[in-house]
């Protein structure tokens, strides 16, 4: 059998893959690697192409006329030639794409009754280019997508579309489906729960809207069926040799369009995406008892330290010896010591690190991820090596089954496997050099279409939480009392519900949106803009959902935001602030935080000792900016250093995996 898979790999290895294209990993050196970056950060100082790309649409614009008197049949036959223009040019032919433009600026007013503004002509330009288009909130970034998508599409590229939640894929594939089957094209949806034929049907469309999580477990599925080669010969052999001869899902990495890239590109890039198999539940609940028996008699300093902006615990000497002492007495599972110190750390990584209401959320008797970044469960996602079960021990629930890895990517990796990959966000910037090192992909700052009326008040720091809770709770009953709509961000479930329960106190009507509640998000976010409306709303805050205040609420100033808590990436906060002020509309933004907030204590605690010896500083909101820009940094570098850790531990993990032989 082994000879027998050395000539399957021979006969691939001299035959083009033709069934699933994808980019070849490349294996640079650092040298190489710091070279790339630093070409990336002159191409970010040059002088932006954007003359070109507005004279693009210049010329899309001249041919409105002549465009508007073709009757539907023509337009769609002059469309497709086009496309296919662009694609044999590789998008590079300005005429052609502005004539692609013009005439799906035309073919989108006759169908979904939208004309796209020149900003998002721009936009969609950019996208079919391969690059990042960072578009301000609210800038109608669904059509722009819709536009690049079909432009790519028609010239016989397969598409997907990548977003972060189900409800924006059902969403942005029903509102522009209208547009795409005009011109002929076929749109699929991926949603969670979906069976595999229905996924496969959706994947063999033009177009397919999915989230960036369905989509990397999809290609983790083909991969463990037919490893890193898909080829028509691989799989005809893999039938000959007994194998399951299993249809893939996908047709292979073509073009991506990757809408809120930086929250699938940096935020959730963390962590790596693990395909597991069921291994059953645990064989012995006891052991878990017991380490979190011994982890509640250990005490920080002296038998372990944690590093909380690191999420990492680290057991001390003296820890080990009271460790092997206590576990004489135990039974022989605490024998190893690897093993008693393994278990000793994630029952302390549990009680310490990995708390209620902040990491995670018990619903239904289980214990269920939450996105710190976003404010959304995470569904079907486990904790590795006994963590999960040790925090579902930690909250009296049922233990899940444990599972075993059958293949793992990072983002990373993932996307720079695509033949051409684009993306668009509103918070770019902060991260430009990232995205241009990891992915190759350069930002292009899109203007807004009207001028920004955005107000931003005065920054308040409070010295304790409670103060800070307070002066919200004032601020957010002033202004609904003015008839304006308020939203207030929180970071937890736990500050939201916080401070949900001060409001009530003030006798404040108002709604909240956190994890409890995420199923409800786009009903909640539509309708927070109304009058004297006041919605609490974790990090989500309904990212993608447009909050429209209507006339009277616009003419009292419009929607204003409040921050509660600065978040360890400036990206984040300008997230929040986003929702106020779209589409020229006036409206408001503040920060209101106090010292106490966990990102000073843990990424500024030399400057917060500081600010407490001097005493009163923290009134002087100079000095709390800086420190939070301080802290911002720290955080960040941090973070990018932890997603390129994820990606070397992924590459070492999987050839280990390819070692011991494929699942």
């Amino acid at each position: 059998m082994a000879a027998a898979h050395a000539l399957v790999d021979l006969a691939i290895s001299t035959v083009a893959r033709s069934v699933y294209a994808q980019r070849p990993e490349k294996k640079e050196k650092a040298l190489d690697e710091w070279v790339r970056a630093q070409a990336g950060l002159l191409r970010h100082l040059r002088p932006r192409r954007s003359a070109a790309l507005h004279g693009m649409v210049s010329a899309a614009n001249a041919r409105q006329p002549s465009v508007q008197a073709l009757d539907d049949a023509a337009l769609r036959r002059q469309f497709s030639a086009q496309a296919r223009t662009l694609r044999q040019s590789d998008v590079a032919d300005h005429a052609a794409m502005a004539e692609g433009l013009a005439l799906l600026r035309e073919a989108a007013r006759r169908t979904l009754g939208m004309v796209p503004y020149d900003t998002q002509l721009v936009g969609a330009a950019v996208l079919a280019s391969g690059r990042l288009a960072e578009m301000a909130t609210g800038e109608g970034k669904t059509l722009t997508a819709g536009i690049a998508a079909a432009l790519v599409a028609a010239g016989g590229v397969p598409v997907h579309v990548a977003t972060v939640n189900d409800y924006l894929v059902r969403r942005d594939a029903d509102e522009m489906r209208p547009l795409f089957e005009f011109l002929g094209l076929t749109v699929g949806a991926v949603i969670t729960g979906m069976d595999l034929p229905s996924r496969r049907a959706a994947y063999a469309c033009d177009i397919t809207y999915c989230t960036g999580k369905e989509l990397v477990f999809d290609y983790l599925k083909d991969r463990a069926v037919v490893g890193d080669d898909a080829s028509q010969v691989r799989m005809k052999l893999n039938g000959l040799l007994g194998g399951a001869g299993t249809p893939l899902l996908l047709r292979g990495l073509h073009f991506a369009i990757v809408d809120e890239a930086d929250s699938i590109f940096i935020d959730e890039a963390r962590t790596p995406l693990i395909l597991s198999e069921s291994a059953g539940p645990p064989s012995d609940a006891l052991i878990y008892t017991e380490a979190l028996a011994l982890a509640r008699q250990m005490t920080e300093h002296r038998h372990f330290r944690m590093r909380p902006a690191h999420r990492e615990l680290l057991l001390e000497p003296a820890g080990r010896q009271w460790l092997t002492e206590r576990c004489l007495t135990l039974g022989r599972e605490w024998t190893v010591r690897l093993a008693r110190e393994h278990w000793a750390v994630q029952a302390l990584r549990a009680l310490h690190l990995f708390k209620r209401d902040h990491q995670y959320i018990v619903m239904e008797d289980k214990v269920q991820i939450i996105d710190e970044q976003t404010g959304r469960v995470l569904p079907g996602r486990v904790w590795e090596q006994g963590l999960h079960q040790m925090i579902e021990h930690k909250e009296g629930c049922p233990f899940s089954d444990q599972t075993r890895t059958v293949a793992r990517i990072t983002y990373q990796r993932f996307f720079r496997r695509y033949l051409r990959l684009a993306g668009m966000t509103g918070t770019a910037h902060e991260v430009r050099g990232e995205l241009w090192r990891v992915y190759g992909l350069e930002t292009v700052p899109i203007p807004t279409h009207r001028p920004l009326q955005r107000h931003h008040g005065r920054l308040h720091c409070a010295a304790t939480e409670d103060d800070k809770w307070r002066q919200v709770a004032e601020r957010a009953r002033e202004l609904q009392r003015a008839g304006r709509a308020v939203l207030i961000g929180t970071r937890s479930v736990e500050a939201s519900e916080t401070l949900s329960a001060l409001l009530g106190e003030f006798g404040l009507v108002h709604r909240v949106l956190n994890a409890r509640q995420d199923a409800e998000e786009a009903a909640l976010v539509a309708t927070a803009g109304a009058p004297g409306t006041l919605t609490v709303a974790t990090n989500m805050a309904g990212r993608g959902t447009d909050i429209k205040p209507p006339a009277e609420v616009v003419a009292r100033g419009g929607l204003h935001v409040i921050l509660t808590e600065f978040h360890e990436s400036k990206r984040i906060d300008r997230q929040l602030f986003g929702r106020a002020a779209r589409q020229g509309d006036p409206g408001s933004v503040q920060a209101i935080v106090s010292l106490q907030d966990p990102l000073f204590r843990q990424f500024a605690p030399h400057w917060l000792a500081l600010t407490a010896r001097l005493g009163g500083l923290q009134m002087h909101r100079w000095w709390v900016d800086w420190m939070r820009s301080r802290a911002q940094r720290s955080a960040e570098r941090i973070h990018a250093r932890t997603r390129a850790a994820a990606t070397r531990q992924d590459k070492r993990v999987e050839n280990l995996l390819s070692f011991s032989g494929r699942q």
